[in-house]
C-alpha cells in the first residue's frame, strides 16, 4: 500500500514538474517569436525610412541616379561587413515606400478593415512608430508618411518578391496575408504567386459536393481547386502511378502547393470495406478543418465513378479511422480536367464532403477576386 502510495505521489510529481517545464519552454518561445517579430519590425522600418529618403531626394531633383549609386559604395565603405545596402537595394527600397504610401493603397486596406486584423506581438511597440490606419477616406493632404501596419505582416524579401510579381493591390495584400498565414519563406511565396494560389483560392467557381459547404462553411477560402504539378517533369502522356510516385518523391513541394495546414500520413492508406482491403491513393490530416483529407489522383478527365468509389472511402474512414474529436473526412479527387456540367449534376446528390479538383491553370476575372478578398478579409477577421 506504501508503495503505491509512493508511486501515486512520484506520477504526481513528475506531472506537476512537465507542466512547469513546459511554461518555461512557452516563455522561451513567446520571447524568441517576440524578437523575431521585433527584427523583422525594424529592417522594415529601415527600409521604408531610406527608401522615403531617397525618393524624396530623387523627385526634388537634389539627387541623380549616379548620386545613389556613390550613396552605395559610401554605405558600404563605412561597414564593409555590412549586407543589403547596395545599389539594387536600395532601389528597391525606394520602390517599397513609393508603391505602399500611395493613397489607393492605403484606401485599399482602410476599405478591407486590416487594421483590426492586424493584431502580432508588434503592438507592444512604441505606437508612434508605426501609424494605425485612419478610418475615414484618405485624400493626398492627409497622408501620414509613417510605414502602415500591415506591412508588418511578411519580410521585405517576401515584399519585393510580392510587389515585382503582382499587378493589384488587393493581389499584393492577399499575398501578405497568405504569406504571414502559413509562416512562407521566399522562395514559396514565389511559386505561390507563380501558380496563382490567389486565383485558386479567390475563385467563387469550385467544384464542391453540397455536403462539403454544409459541413465546412469557410472551405472554398482554405482549399484550392487548381494545383500545379510542374515540379515533376511528368512527360505529356503519362500514367496514374507515374503521378503517384513523383508525389511521393516531392511532397514537400505538393503540400506547399496543397496548402501548409496538409500533413501527410500515409500513401496506399488501406481501409477494411467488406472482406477487403481497399487502398487510398494518399491521406491527409487538415490541421484546420480538423479532418482527414483522403487524395484519389486521376490522369483522366473527371467521371462520375470517381464520386462513388470516394464516397466509400469516407464513409470508411469516418466509421474506422476518425476520432470522436474530429470533424467528418473530406475527399479530393485531383484530375487534369472536369466538365463542369458533369460534376455538377454528380456531387448535386453526393453524401460526401468532396471536391474536384484539376492540375490546370485557370484565371478567374479581377473584379471577382477583388470581391472574393473583401470577403477573405472578412473571414479572416472573424476566425
Amino acid at each position: 500500500m506504501e508503495s503505491k502510495t509512493k508511486i501515486t505521489e512520484l506520477h504526481c510529481t513528475q506531472t506537476e514538474l512537465e507542466k512547469q517545464f513546459e511554461y518555461v519552454n512557452s516563455l522561451i518561445e513567446r520571447h524568441r517569436v517576440s524578437a523575431a517579430v521585433n527584427v523583422n519590425v525594424e529592417v522594415l522600418l529601415t527600409s521604408w525610412e531610406i527608401g522615403q529618403y531617397i525618393s524624396k531626394q530623387l523627385k526634388s531633383s537634389n539627387w541623380g541616379t549616379k548620386i545613389v549609386t556613390e550613396l552605395a559604395d559610401y554605405l558600404k565603405f563605412q561597414n564593409p561587413k555590412r549586407r543589403g545596402f547596395g545599389k539594387r537595394h536600395l532601389y528597391n527600397m525606394v520602390k517599397f515606400y513609393e508603391t505602399y504610401c500611395q493613397v489607393e493603397f492605403l484606401n485599399t486596406i482602410k476599405r478591407l478593415h486590416l487594421f483590426e486584423f492586424v493584431q502580432l506581438p508588434i503592438a507592444q511597440l512604441e505606437q508612434n512608430k508605426i501609424v494605425q490606419l485612419p478610418t475615414a477616406q484618405l485624400t493626398m493632404s492627409e497622408i501620414n508618411q509613417d510605414m502602415p501596419l500591415v506591412l508588418t505582416l511578411t519580410t521585405f524579401t517576401n515584399h519585393i518578391e510580392i510587389m515585382n510579381r503582382c499587378n493589384s493591390y488587393e493581389e499584393r495584400v492577399f499575398y501578405m496575408l497568405y504569406a504571414s498565414q502559413h509562416s512562407l519563406k521566399t522562395d514559396e511565396i514565389r511559386r505561390c504567386i507563380v501558380n496563382q494560389t490567389y486565383s485558386s483560392l479567390m475563385s467563387k467557381d469550385k467544384m464542391l459536393s453540397p455536403k462539403i459547404k454544409a459541413e465546412y462553411s469557410n472551405v472554398e477560402f482554405i482549399l484550392k481547386d487548381k494545383a500545379f504539378v510542374d515540379f515533376l517533369n511528368l512527360p505529356s502522356k503519362h500514367n496514374e502511378r507515374h503521378l503517384h510516385s513523383g508525389l511521393l518523391e516531392h511532397m514537400k513541394e505538393f503540400i506547399l502547393e496543397l496548402g501548409k495546414d496538409f500533413l501527410f500520413i500515409e500513401s496506399e492508406y488501406g481501409v477494411q470495406v467488406g472482406g477487403s482491403v481497399k487502398r487510398i491513393d494518399l491521406l491527409f490530416y487538415h490541421r484546420a478543418l480538423h479532418c482527414l483529407v483522403a487524395i484519389e489522383l486521376k490522369t483522366t478527365d473527371f467521371q462520375p465513378e470517381f464520386v462513388g468509389k470516394m464516397d466509400m472511402y469516407l464513409e470508411a474512414l469516418d466509421r474506422d479511422v476518425k476520432r470522436e474529436n474530429e470533424n467528418p473526412s473530406i475527399g479530393i479527387i485531383l484530375c487534369p480536367s472536369a466538365d463542369r456540367s458533369m460534376v455538377e449534376y454528380t456531387l448535386s446528390r453526393s453524401l460526401s464532403p468532396t471536391m474536384i479538383a484539376e492540375y490546370q491553370r485557370k484565371l478567374i476575372p479581377l473584379d471577382v477576386m477583388q470581391k472574393s478578398l473583401d470577403e477573405y478579409c472578412s473571414f479572416l477577421n472573424n476566425k
